[in-house]
């Protein structure tokens, strides 16, 4: 007799996310399907606007990955109208990008998913002399490791225990068997989710100098939208050039001192999860960080290409312009496609919502049928996994070495192969050794553009083309990224100087996609296939897998007229 679990929402997510797992009589997952419950309207509200001004309705999207719609928008804009951006636009779009890498990733990890594998309570149990000792093996060059500072951080806890509001500790599954961190791990940890959360205010302090503010920084098609004048006090300067060198400095301790020994001592405690997890096996990015245009992949850091079915030993090419290469199809999605078309490129997508589903609330949904605001896209057919992990595999393959270096370093102190990559704590160590990579580049962006503007190249924006009029009457552009969590995509119509059409597939597009037509599933649904349960009653186990892709489900959306009359309006509840 199958038993049927279901998880909605899924929490310390963005977005509204259902899954449901279908277990065996062993309480092992056999089948699974994942549901996003809310459409994202934005390429309805782009139409008919100034190419110009997407990025500032695209990067409103979402306010947890910041940034990355706004710089895929003014990619697919550039790549449109025929703009090359100068040297040091390119340089400052990559510290912002790699910014959010390092913010983002230490974000996911303690405050997101730390707390699947972490027992809070289990704390209170610990004694913070032996928690010091851990700490200075585990983490030795970190300052706060005292017996007196995780005495403090005891006592805290148990003040929130002790009034009967655990706060953001409320509802986990606290004293589940599937723990295993010992008392003293795990008062580490949540001193160590509380650091992280004090820091991450300030490492975005970069986009607010380069863009104006955090979340939401300014963007510009042709460039970034600060001036630099080395000397000035009303553009960047040296000053705040400075400025960004000592956040760089921080963001690299706390990845290296903190964040990453944590990672690697967390990890081993759970090495069964090295075998659950690994999902459909196929693995994409796009590639991003460019070092000589975004027209050149050969020269970005994050190389871009294809894995199928976990061969290392080929890395295939991938072509966001080949209509017959992207596709999204919506055989199980609540939209509809005119004239029967079972697939389309997303220059040619239409975002048109057909909610068939069942009268909300329900008990289950129809795997046979439509169930989800998630569209099903695909790479020549293929299901696709994107994120860290499909960066750092595809890294890997292409023969990186500084990428190779620091995978094969954690894959050697943990005592594991490669093929323990393709896992749920593979896919949560990937995440980890990427954001000491960024963090590494970061510095090396900057040193990159203090020599530019140590020659003499003060230039941020190349203006030429901004009037629409020097535009072709009819083109169109893609704008690929590596968002934290993935490929993402952007594609443009542009007739006679307004948006004719616009489609966005993002990261959690293709990880949290149905099925599709030929009943593949998406990487979340196939990751969690063969997964043992404890306690079905307390999915901890689906979390885990789930959190390893860091969730973003981009939320609801009104359209509006100018006037403010609501046009359409979606609601699930």
């Amino acid at each position: 007799m199958s038993t049927r679990v279901v998880v909605d929402p899924v929490t310390r997510i963005e977005g509204h996310l259902r899954v449901e797992a279908i277990l065996d009589d062993h309480n092992v997952i056999g089948d699974a399907i994942s549901s996003g419950t809310m459409w994202r309207g934005i390429e309805v509200i782009l139409q008919g606007r100034d190419p110009r001004d997407a990025w500032a309705f695209c990067e409103r999207i979402c306010g947890v990955c910041t940034t990355v719609h706004a710089l895929a928008s003014v990619r697919a804009v550039e790549n449109a109208v025929g703009i090359t951006i100068p040297k040091n636009a390119e340089i400052i779009r990559n510290i912002m990008a790699l910014t959010q890498y390092v913010q983002d990733h230490v974000i996911h990890f303690y405050h997101l998913h730390a707390l699947d594998w972490v027992d809070i309570v289990s704390a209170l149990k610990a004694d913070p002399a032996a928690t010091a000792g851990l700490a200075q093996k585990v983490s030795p060059s970190w300052p706060t490791s005292s017996p007196g500072y995780f005495s403090d951080i005891k006592n805290t806890i148990k003040k929130f225990v002790d009034s009967g509001q655990l706060g953001i500790f409320q509802n986990a599954y606290w004293g589940h068997p599937a723990y295993k961190l010992p008392p003293e791990a795990n008062l580490m940890a949540v001193a160590h989710y509380l650091e992280a959360l004090k820091w991450q205010k300030e490492v975005i302090k970069i986009h607010t100098i380069f863009g104006g503010k955090n979340p939401h920084p300014h963007y510009l098609v042709g460039g970034v939208a600060c001036a630099i004048n080395m000397q000035g006090d009303n553009a960047i300067n040296m000053e705040r050039l400075e400025y960004v060198r000592d956040l760089i400095k921080g963001a690299q301790q706390i990845v290296e001192g903190l964040y990453v020994p944590d990672l690697m001592a967390i990890a081993s405690f759970y090495p069964e999860w090295t075998t659950y997890g690994g999902g459909i096996g196929n693995y994409m990015a796009y590639g991003d960080i460019p070092q000589n245009g975004i027209n050149d992949p050969s020269h970005f850091r994050f190389p871009r290409g294809i894995i199928l079915n976990k061969n290392l030993s080929e890395v295939l090419p991938v072509d966001l312009a080949d209509a017959n290469q992207i596709q999204e199809q919506v055989d199980h999605s609540w939209y509809k496609y005119p004239n029967g078309k079972k697939a389309l490129h997303p220059w040619e997508g239409v975002t048109d919502p057909d909610y068939t589903g069942p009268q909300p609330p329900y008990a289950q949904l129809d795997e046979k049928a439509t169930y989800s605001f998630v569209k099903a896209p695909r790479w020549k057919g293929h299901a696709m996994e994107v994120g860290p992990l499909a960066r750092l595999l595809v890294g890997f393959a292409s023969g990186r070495t500084d990428i190779k270096d620091v995978v094969v370093d954690a894959l050697g102190k943990l005592k594991l192969t490669p093929a323990a990559l393709f896992s749920t704590l593979g896919r949560t160590a990937a995440r980890g050794l990427e954001t000491k990579l960024a963090a590494g580049w970061l510095l090396e962006e900057y040193d990159r553009l203090i020599a530019n503007l140590k020659a003499g190249d003060t230039v941020t924006a190349d203006t030429k083309f901004w009037d629409p009029k020097t535009w072709p009457a009819d083109c169109k552009g893609f704008g690929p990224e590596e968002a934290p969590r993935g490929a993402l995509g952007h594609w443009i119509h542009i007739k006679d100087e307004k948006i004719a059409n616009y489609q966005i597939v993002v990261p959690s597009t293709w990880n949290a996609s149905p099925k599709d037509g030929q009943g593949q599933r998406g990487a979340y649904e196939a990751a969690l296939i063969g997964t043992p349960m404890a306690d079905p009653k307390r999915p901890v186990e689906i979390l885990r897998t789930i959190h390893s892709f860091d969730p973003c489900l981009a939320c609801a959306t009104h359209v509006t007229s100018p006037d403010g009359e609501t046009l359409a309006e979606v609601v699930v509840r």
